[in-house]
């Protein structure tokens, strides 16, 4: 049995934020609680960023294959 334990760490921080554009970010986002709505924002940047780094390589790496081959399982 393989047990693997993650650690979290955990910043507290002072922040002042809009309250308006806090208001719309909770509705929008159904979250309940402010601090899960910056968490959620947070990790969106980060998403955001590698896909934008991902994007990059378009057209810059040589594809070699057979996608028919490689969606059907003969």
């Amino acid at each position: 049995m393989c047990i693997s334990k993650k650690i979290i760490y955990i910043m507290r921080t002072n922040i002042e934020i809009d309250e308006k554009l806090m208001e719309e970010a909770m509705k929008a986002s159904g979250l309940a609680t402010k601090k899960a709505t910056v968490e959620e924002g947070l990790r969106l940047i980060l998403t955001l960023k590698k896909q934008k780094r991902i994007k990059e390589f378009r057209g810059k790496m040589k594809w070699e294959g057979d996608l028919y081959k490689m969606r059907t399982d003969s």
